[in-house]
């Protein structure tokens, strides 16, 4: 099957997840982040903006594929189709999984909060950019 993938739509989706990260671990929840994680302090190198970005790009990429699916299989289209698809991602696959960290590694709710809030709004806007681009 041959899936029709708009490149450029991914790109700026994954460039979207990045900067809604940097704000949202900067200017937002950097504070009780930094608390609820243990971290003392962000330290950001070359090594993870670039495993950042490929981690975005990878998102991007398969919310796309998930999309297109989703629009034949569910009849959804549009930015409707697109917030359907990026909720569905973070109820179905990130918020089920991260609840390990909260389980197992005994870490706080806030921190699953924050974490999550920033899935969830990533996924999101991710879903507008692709399924809006045609």
């Amino acid at each position: 099957m041959n899936i029709p993938i708009n490149y450029l739509a991914v790109v700026v989706a994954a460039l979207a997840n990045y900067v809604i990260g940097a704000i949202w671990y900067s200017a937002l929840f950097q504070k009780p982040w930094l608390k609820l994680s243990g971290v003392s302090e962000m330290r950001i190198s070359v090594l993870s903006v670039v495993l950042a970005l490929i981690g975005a790009l990878l998102t991007s990429y398969v919310l796309d594929h998930a999309i297109i699916y989703a629009a034949g299989y569910m009849k959804t289209a549009g930015i409707g189709g697109g917030l359907a698809t990026g909720f569905a991602s973070w109820i179905g696959f990130i918020a089920p999984v991260t609840l390990g960290v909260v389980i197992y590694e005994k870490r706080s709710w806030g921190l699953w909060a924050i974490n999550n809030g920033y899935w969830l709004l990533s996924l999101l806007v991710m879903g507008i950019i692709l399924s809006a681009w045609t």
